[in-house]
């Protein structure tokens, strides 16, 4: 009896461990979890604070707060009347929503194309493309400055739209490619049987099943362009052609910085793309499942 008592307890105690070490486990997670949100948040609430400051709170190198003594708007009101900070808030906006919807429209098409379809010199275009990824795209400022300034491009809004656009569509198409060969034929052979053209397949069954594709490309252009600044500072000199990146970039002075004005400068060009993250997240984090049966 003493021996069947005392092998119980022994294969009790590895259960008991199991679970002391599960729950410790968890606990490790969750602790890292909380310390990664807490470096993602810090220089956001850093910016903020900063921005809702006074100068003389700022540059009070003997006394840190970490919460405003007393909130002002005055940077922001600087802003956007001493700065015009709207109109570049507008260029912004005009740039990544214009290029962003147009990049969605051709990759849709070019990516559909490189899915369905077969030709010569496919996996020779999908490598190069994928090679271009690789490249720095500085590398390609001085060409692309020269023709464009015999097309009579420089310090346009067309030049701009146009270098943008093109600049996304490979790594799109690629992506676009990879959502459309997770939809099976099968459901377009279905709709052919149906009565349904190729083009009418393409828009009553393809695209409803599509949206987390085109919501992740959408996103990945919009924010592409939205945090774009050596693009506007190389093929503009035109102060009305500019978007906030690069005023704020000409906010840093070389002798002292009006940290304030610029903090706020910052918040302002962080929620045009948390709004738009917002509004098609469901779309994008459905992206991630899409396609997991396969025909």
């Amino acid at each position: 009896m003493a021996q069947r008592a005392l092998q119980q307890s022994s294969s009790y105690r590895p259960h008991y461990r199991r679970r002391f070490r599960w729950k410790w486990g968890e606990f490790g997670r969750v602790c890292v979890l909380i310390f990664y949100v807490l470096v993602v948040i810090a220089p956001i609430y850093w910016m903020f604070i900063t921005s809702v400051k006074s100068y003389g709170e700022i540059v009070n190198v003997k006394e840190v707060t970490y919460w405003p003594q007393t909130f002002t708007t005055a940077n922001y009101e600087e802003l956007f009347n001493a700065i015009d900070f709207g109109i570049y808030l507008k260029n912004s906006l005009l740039y990544a929503f214009v290029t962003a919807l147009t990049v969605v429209v051709i990759t849709m098409m070019s990516g559909y194309g490189m899915s369905r379809y077969q030709f010569r010199g496919k996996g020779f275009m999908l490598g190069m493309w994928l090679v271009a990824q690789m490249i720095p795209g500085i590398l390609g400022t001085i060409p692309m400055y020269v023709i464009y300034s015999k097309l009579g491009l420089i310090n346009t809004r067309t030049g701009l739209f146009f270098m943008f656009i093109t600049g996304q569509i490979p790594f799109c198409t690629i992506t676009m490619r990879a959502f459309f060969d997770r939809i099976p034929v099968s459901l377009e052979e279905a709709a052919f049987v149906d009565g349904c053209n190729r083009v009418q397949a393409i828009f009553r069954i393809i695209l409803p099943v599509l949206l987390p594709g085109m919501a992740a490309v959408f996103v990945f252009a919009f924010t592409a362009v939205w945090n774009d600044l050596m693009t506007c500072v190389i093929y503009t000199s035109k102060k009305k052609l500019w978007t906030i990146n690069v005023i704020l970039k000409s906010m840093i002075g070389r002798v002292s910085v009006n940290w304030g004005t610029l903090m706020a400068g910052g918040i302002i060009a962080l929620l045009p793309t948390i709004v738009v993250f917002a509004f098609v997240q469901r779309y994008v984090v459905s992206g991630l499942t899409a396609g997991a049966v396969k025909e």
